[in-house]
């Protein structure tokens, strides 16, 4: 009978000795260790990297709106009037305001491409990558919207994967680059301000985002089905922008400020009455400018 009790006790330290060692090897997998309470383990698994709202360089993509298309004169770029990374004094880019008016020719580039889509955007983004920027600024989307009927707009679907794409591109070749993200403007309210003038619809006849703006005065069904299609397009463009940035947490989306903008007819470039003119690129540098150096992304 004697012989049987110390060997339940060697069988009962042997457990605790297992349960001990079970503990600590739990304890060390989940970073906690004697008198950690887990909290801190997890918050530092959650833990995201950082926003740095004072990026030291720039590099911009996308299309006409980032060149300055019509601003300073009739189909042609002015990359100097740039909401993005342009010098003119009057508008205050956004490269001017962070990084200074100085500095900023040596440390920001416009990769923008006029008449550039979604299916562009990786290859900017290659390009931007190559120069390591602490931030890259994205517009992109009103050319897949403004097609020369809506039937030829880029499908939603389509739009999403290139984006998805230009990201996985972006973070596989610069993974420390933040991603300010434009929405893409109000094409609709761009229709309202310019239709009623004899000029503006003369020169939108040229070929100017015929989806949203061919027979800019007709009230017929089909021309009102047709550019309420385009807007739905361009809200949904948006929310593709919105989802796919939201993942990556060194992205920010503007929240639709641009989208929301009132551009008034005097923002707007005075040769198309689509593109911003100098007035209309410098609320676009003042809303992004307000966007990347806050602490918190736009709700």
């Amino acid at each position: 009978m004697r012989t049987t009790a110390p060997r339940r006790r060697r069988v009962r330290r042997t457990l605790a000795g297992a349960g001990a060692a079970a503990a600590l090897t739990a304890g060390v997998l989940t970073g906690c260790g004697p008198g950690d309470s887990g909290d801190e383990g997890e918050r530092g698994a959650q833990a995201a990297p950082r926003w740095n709202t004072a990026p030291s360089s720039i590099a911009a993509v996308g299309d006409s709106i980032t060149r300055g298309f019509d601003a300073c004169s009739v189909l042609a770029d002015c990359p100097e009037v740039s909401w993005a990374t342009g010098n003119d004094p009057a508008v205050r880019s956004l490269a001017a305001r962070l990084l200074g008016e100085a500095e900023a020719p040596a440390r920001s580039w416009n990769l923008a491409v006029t008449g550039s889509r979604m299916a562009d955007l990786p290859g900017q983004l290659s390009q931007a990558a190559a120069y390591k920027p602490d931030l890259v600024t994205v517009m992109v989307g009103s050319n897949d919207a403004c097609r020369p009927t809506a039937l030829s707009m880029t499908p939603v679907a389509e739009f999403r994967s290139g984006f998805e794409a230009a990201l996985a591109g972006l973070r596989a070749a610069s993974p420390t680059t933040q991603v300010y993200v434009s929405s893409v403007p109000d094409l609709q309210r761009l229709w309202e301000q310019g239709k009623d003038d004899p000029m503006v619809r003369k020169v939108w006849s040229l070929g100017i985002c015929q989806s949203m703006l061919a027979d800019p005065l007709s009230a017929a069904l089909g021309a009102k089905t047709r550019r309420e299609q385009v807007r739905a397009r361009v809200v949904e463009y948006n929310e593709v922008l919105r989802e796919v940035c939201a993942k990556d947490p060194l992205c920010r989306y503007d929240g639709g400020a641009v989208f929301q903008y009132p551009f008034s007819v005097e923002q707007l470039s005075r040769w198309d009455w689509f593109h911003p003119g100098k007035d209309g690129q410098a609320r676009l540098a003042e809303l992004a400018h307000r966007q990347v150096t806050a602490a918190q992304p736009p709700r």
